[in-house]
């Protein structure tokens, strides 16, 4: 996954399993903090990193056209703010990529699934505030301590 670093703007490839990690710029060495906000993911990133991230993921089965999916979008972005470092949050658009969709059986959207591991733990559709949606993050982070 590429990050862009906030001093010079380059551009730095971070391997899947370190992605919610703290890296360094290869250029000018400036931190590069781990993602706070949520990652538009595609089916190849998206297998990539539910299968290799060391942390839980959420994501957010969305579509443009979808009202309480755009309303859904604030509390989606405070997620990701508050769980930066020890979660990510992953976006997919379902009109863009239906076969994410159909894979998870995703039948109304806005719909979130917590994977772990590459498993699903959790899954829940509607429109979500974000302090529920850190709780299940911080559920699962529970549940892989006590593995």
């Amino acid at each position: 996954m590429l990050r862009t670093c906030p001093s010079c703007g380059r551009k730095n490839r971070v391997p899947t399993d370190r992605v919610a990690d703290e890296a360094r710029c290869g250029a000018c060495k400036t931190a590069l903090p781990p993602p706070s906000a949520p990652i538009d993911a595609d089916p190849a990133l998206f297998d990539d990193i539910v299968q290799h991230a060391r942390v839980p993921v959420l994501v957010d089965f969305w579509a443009a056209w979808c009202g309480p999916c755009r309303m859904a979008a604030p509390e989606v972005k405070k997620t990701a703010q508050a769980m930066a470092g020890r979660a990510l949050v992953l976006k997919v658009d379902t009109e863009q990529h239906p076969e994410l969709a159909g894979r998870y059986r995703v039948s109304g959207i806005p719909h979130f699934a917590v994977v772990d591991g590459g498993e699903v733990v959790f899954e829940r559709s509607g429109v979500t505030p974000h302090n529920e949606m850190t709780r299940w993050l911080e559920s699962a982070l529970q549940s892989r301590a006590r593995a």
